[in-house]
C-alpha cells in the first residue's frame, strides 16, 4: 500500500476516533446532568427512553432516583415494574426475580400482575445452574410455574410456562441421574454403590416419570442388577440372575431400539449361563 494511503488511512482513523470519543463524553456528560437534575418527570420520560433504546443500565439508575418520589402515587406501580425489566434486561436475574416479586406482593391486582407472575418464574429459571450444583434456583423457578399456570391456565405465558418447568423437572431428574451414575461408578467401593445405584434410578423414575432420561435410568438398573448378581454369594446368585433376566426383558420391552441393546443382550447372555449353570 502507498504512503500517502496508509497516510489517509491513519487521519480517517484519527477522525473517527474523535468523533467516538466527542459523541462518549457528551453522551456520559448528558446523562450526568440529568442524574443531577431536580426534575422527576424529565427523569421518569428518559428513562423509559433509555428502557426502550435497549439502555437498561441507565434506565434502571434514573428510575431508583425517581422510586422514592412516586413512592405511594399511581406511578409508583410503572416504575417498579419498569425496575423488574431493567435488571432483567440487565441478565441480573437474582434481581429481576426480586423486583418482579415485590410487584406481585404489592400489586396483586396491578395491570401487569400476569407478566410479573410468569417473570418471577422465568428469571429464576434463567437463574437455574448446571445439573451438577445445587439446584434451589431450579425448584423455585418450578414453583412459580406451578403458582403461575394455576392462576393464568389459558394465558399468552402458558406454552412457555410449561415448557420451562418441564426444562427443570428434567434439570431435577439429570441430577438424580449423575448421583446413579457415580455411585455405580463407585461399585463396591466401602459398600455395595450397585445397590445405591439402582435405589436412586427408581426413585427418580417415580419422582419424574415423564422426564427425558428414563432409558438411562432403566439402563442403569439393569446393569446395577447384574453387577450385584456377579458379586452375590452363590446361595442368592441364582435369584438374583432371573431378577436380572426380568429387568432385562422390562428394558428391550420398554426400549427396544436402545443404544444399549447389544450390551444388554449381552448381559441376558451371561444371565442364562449363570441360571443354566
Amino acid at each position: 500500500m502507498p504512503l500517502s494511503d496508509r497516510l489517509m488511512q491513519k487521519k480517517v482513523y484519527k477522525i473517527f476516533l474523535s468523533v467516538l470519543l466527542t459523541l462518549c463524553v457528551t453522551g456520559c456528560g448528558e446523562f450526568q446532568k440529568l442524574q443531577k437534575s431536580t426534575d422527576p418527570e424529565l427523569k421518569y420520560t428518559k428513562a423509559i427512553e433509555y428502557f426502550n433504546a435497549g439502555k437498561y443500565s441507565k434506565a434502571q439508575m434514573l428510575f431508583d432516583d425517581v422510586s422514592a418520589y412516586y413512592k405511594g402515587t399511581e406511578r409508583s406501580e410503572d416504575v417498579l415494574i419498569y425496575l423488574a425489566r431493567c435488571y432483567m434486561g440487565q441478565k441480573d436475574y437474582a434481581s429481576a426475580a426480586e423486583y418482579y416479586s415485590a410487584y406481585t406482593r404489592n400489586y396483586p391486582k396491578g395491570k401487569s400482575i400476569m407478566e410479573a407472575s410468569f417473570m418471577v418464574a422465568h428469571a429464576n429459571y434463567m437463574d437455574s445452574p448446571d445439573a451438577r450444583l445445587d439446584q434451589a434456583q431450579t425448584k423455585k423457578a418450578i414453583e412459580y410455574y406451578t403458582i403461575f399456570v394455576e392462576h393464568y391456565p389459558d394465558s399468552q405465558y402458558a406454552t412457555q410456562a410449561y415448557d420451562e418447568m418441564r426444562e427443570m423437572l428434567d434439570k431435577l431428574a439429570q441430577k438424580e441421574l449423575y448421583s446413579a451414575q457415580l455411585y455405580y461408578n463407585l461399585g463396591t467401593y466401602l459398600g455395595n454403590n450397585y445397590l445405591s445405584a439402582e435405589t436412586v434410578a427408581r426413585n427418580a423414575i417415580k419422582k419424574y416419570p415423564s422426564n427425558k432420561y428414563l432409558e438411562e435410568f432403566a439402563w442403569i438398573i439393569l446393569k446395577s442388577k447384574y453387577q450385584q448378581t456377579l458379586n452375590s454369594i452363590e446361595s442368592l446368585k441364582d435369584e438374583r440372575a432371573r431378577d436380572t433376566q426380568d429387568e432385562y426383558y422390562n428394558f428391550i420391552t420398554d426400549y427396544p431400539g436402545s443404544k444399549h441393546r447389544r450390551e444388554a443382550d449381552n448381559i441376558n447372555k451371561q444371565i442364562l449361563k449363570i441360571i443354566g449353570g
